[in-house]
């Protein structure tokens, strides 16, 4: 074969490899610029603020608060459906991915007067939850029922993933040892696919923390710290809503450690718990 026949598939090749570096990297200025540079304008001036700032310490504990609250609901509630629709147990299992699905396709302020119609203070459920004590809308219940609305379906989805990936015959001989089928999914199941559950729950967590428009809807106050930032933008300005900003991208970056701490140890061949 001449260079004749083998220079212009080569240089094809390079200038294929050319566009797609220089769209990688055009891609990651777009993600990274914005980011680095809040961090850079906000970010000192966040941390100082943590000290001084008791409104901000206030929405960063009642936004940490709530979204654990919302997370472990869910994971109490969520994990043996999840199982269910990860085993092929679940009737009408397609209908029933389709409806918890639904609520990542909603914007969220529809979502927040989803929410708001249904335990709104003028609702049936709200009216009866209100006789008992529990106030949705203004309350901290409601901030985390909004973060469980809009943040559950990823843990209920990232959860059967992590037990379809099971062998389902693990727990086959557990039954054989006299097993019932939920305590060798409890004893079995349950450990083998524990990473994975974990992970599903710290990027609930994570999602959950960042909600904005659901709770802005059903309940402003008290604020959590996505409606502190929002709030201090309106009223006092850019430069009044970076410390919080900053703040925010910060915790996001804890949840994202963990994650790459629990991937990290898959790759190394940990084994699962």
């Amino acid at each position: 074969m001449t260079d004749a026949t083998t220079r212009p598939p080569r240089t094809a090749h390079r200038v294929a490899t050319a566009g797609v570096v220089l769209g990688s990297a055009a891609l990651l200025a777009l993600l990274i610029l914005p980011v680095g540079v809040l961090l850079l304008r906000g970010g000192a001036q966040g941390v100082r603020a943590l000290g001084g700032d008791g409104e901000l310490r206030s929405a960063l504990a009642l936004t940490a608060l709530t979204a654990t609250a919302a997370t472990l609901v869910t994971v109490a509630l969520g994990t043996p459906l999840a199982y269910l629709l990860a085993r092929g147990r679940m009737p009408a299992s397609t209908l029933v991915s389709a409806l918890l699905d639904l609520p990542l396709l909603i914007p969220h302020p529809v979502a927040g007067i989803a929410l708001l119609l249904a335990f709104g203070r003028a609702s049936p459920a709200g009216d009866a939850l209100a006789r008992l004590g529990l106030a949705i809308t203004g309350s901290p219940l409601g901030i985390a029922l909004a973060m469980l609305f809009v943040a559950a379906p990823l843990y209920v989805s990232a959860a059967r993933e992590a037990f379809a990936r099971v062998d389902a015959r693990y727990e086959a001989v557990a039954r054989t040892l006299g097993d019932s089928p939920w305590r060798a999914t409890w004893r079995v199941t349950r450990p083998l696919a524990g990473r994975g559950l974990i992970a599903a729950a710290v990027v609930m967590w994570a999602r959950a923390v960042s909600e904005f428009g659901a709770i802005v809807i059903l309940t402003y106050n008290p604020k959590v710290a996505s409606v502190l930032s929002y709030d201090r933008f309106t009223s006092f300005g850019l430069d009044a809503a970076l410390p919080v900003a900053a703040v925010l991208v910060l915790l996001a970056l804890v949840p994202l450690l963990v994650l790459r701490s629990l991937r990290a140890g898959v790759a190394l061949g940990e084994p699962a718990r």
